[in-house]
């Protein structure tokens, strides 16, 4: 269950009492360059983010699809590392004490930093949740006891594939909100109908009580409406990269439209989610 404390905590429950969902952005940390990922993750807020990822580059992300790895090989090339990716929230958090941040990843970029110190540094800098996305919860102990020591959520994966046996197992020690993978396959290759996202959700709202966000194929505004009016967040990743990537000049560099498109189309998504319950 979710610390009252948490900023993830406060954040979903100031929006329950506004009675609307949450946005949840994701970048790729120095996409394509350590000053641009900064600059966007600055600006987020103002666009419309509720609450954050940040995706920690690894050269073999087994979850997502090519957008995402065609950011992550950007990030890496732009000079992410872990103590980086750090850096980059420390420096981000001396603005914005508020806006809620999720780091996504995969183990062994933690694993080679050390989990003990990776959960410190991470507190430290002011990281508020971990999505690990390899880490199953029969393993989990490798960092539920650094994370829970330094205040950090550990936010769990379901699918549509996670049967309701599985779900308790899953649940165990979860913390922050549970991220609804709402396909079966990668990132950014299709969307779930509205019919299937209803049908999934009383299921996963009978096992927990932490918020729900759904992610894993919502591109447009509409579909992060339909979202937020069953879940209690959306979170979109690989329309805003494509967008990102869709700026970049012939060798890959940011240019004058990277943030402006980004942001605006961020402003977008943010328009459409605040006024899905209306």
């Amino acid at each position: 269950m979710s610390r009252p404390s948490s900023r993830i905590a406060r954040r979903f429950a100031t929006l329950k009492a506004q009675g609307r969902g949450a946005l949840i952005p994701y970048l790729q940390a120095c996409d394509p360059d350590y000053d641009t990922s900064l600059a966007l993750l600055r600006a987020m807020p103002g666009a419309g983010a509720d609450l954050i990822e940040i995706g920690v580059p690894f050269s073999d992300p087994s979850a997502d699809g090519p957008i995402i790895q065609a950011a992550a090989r950007r990030g890496l090339k732009g000079g992410s590392t872990v103590a980086k990716v750090l850096e980059m929230v420390a420096r981000f958090r001396e603005g914005d004490s508020d806006t809620p941040i999720v780091l996504m990843g995969y183990l062994n970029p933690i694993g080679a930093y050390g989990p003990e110190r990776f959960c410190a540094d991470a507190a430290r800098a002011g990281v508020d949740g971990l999505i690990i996305v390899d880490l199953p919860p029969e393993e989990a102990d490798l960092l539920e006891g650094p994370a829970a020591a330094h205040g950090l959520d550990i936010v769990r994966l379901v699918a549509p594939t996670t049967t309701d046996a599985r779900l308790p197992v899953v649940f165990d020690h979860a913390s922050g909100f549970v991220y609804y993978v709402s396909i079966t396959g990668v990132t950014g290759t299709r969307t779930a109908s509205s019919d299937e996202l209803a049908a999934a959700l009383p299921r996963l709202r009978a096992a927990t009580d932490l918020p729900v966000a759904i992610g894993f194929g919502i591109r447009t505004p509409d579909q992060a409406a339909a979202a937020v009016r069953v879940a209690d967040a959306a979170v979109v990743a690989s329309a805003l990269l494509a967008t990102l990537e869709d700026t970049l000049d012939e060798a890959g560099r940011a240019t004058a439209d990277t943030l402006p498109r980004v942001l605006a189309q961020l402003g977008d998504l943010s328009r459409a989610v605040r006024a899905a319950r209306a």
